[in-house]
């Protein structure tokens, strides 16, 4: 589903998410739809592994790799130069969120793609964003192509992302703590 453009609702290691195969601009576009979300809002990028972070990014500092290898919560780390992803992910200056999901589904999720997912808080743009899937709107729901079943009954809270801007020469930018 995911490799023909369609979109997904599914649990990650922070909260919800809507998500699709960051590569094609058309499933991207869609979730803009979705969301009723301005394309200039960038959304962020899941991988599996630290490791993967090297396909899609032009220049990934050393830092990148000791910031989520030490962080104790998730990290999502916004890079200087984005590659080979749609280009509705970027910045207006060419910048790409990634985070390395540590929730095994995602993250064999993204293992099996070969592709970064988009993940994007699963509401509608300006309400509050759903930490349990009972919070997710019926209209988000319906607007998707698939529900992932695992989690949905889960209540357990989970931590909000950290968010940093890292450059090339890695100068550090704490975003969201």
């Amino acid at each position: 589903m995911l490799r023909k453009g369609g979109v997904l609702l599914y649990p990650t290691d922070t909260i919800w998410g809507i998500g699709c195969d960051a590569t094609n601009s058309k499933a991207v576009k869609r979730i803009y739809e979705i969301k009723r979300r301005c394309e200039g809002k960038a959304m962020l990028a899941l991988v599996g592994r630290m490791s993967d972070v090297e396909q899609w990014v032009d220049d990934v500092p050393e830092m990148a790799f000791t910031l989520n290898e030490m962080s104790e919560k998730p990290v999502t780390i916004i890079y200087d130069h984005g590659i080979g992803v749609a280009p509705e992910l970027l910045g207006d200056d060419g910048s790409i969120g990634i985070r390395v999901s540590r929730e095994p589904f995602t993250q064999q999720l993204c293992n099996r793609l070969g592709h970064p997912l988009v993940s994007t808080s699963a509401n509608i743009a300006g309400e509050p964003s759903p930490s349990f899937f009972h919070e997710i709107s019926d209209e988000v729901k319906n607007a998707v192509d698939y529900i992932v079943n695992y989690r949905q009954a889960d209540t357990t809270p989970h931590m909000p992302s950290s968010v940093i801007r890292l450059s090339s020469s890695n100068v550090i930018k704490i975003i969201r703590p």
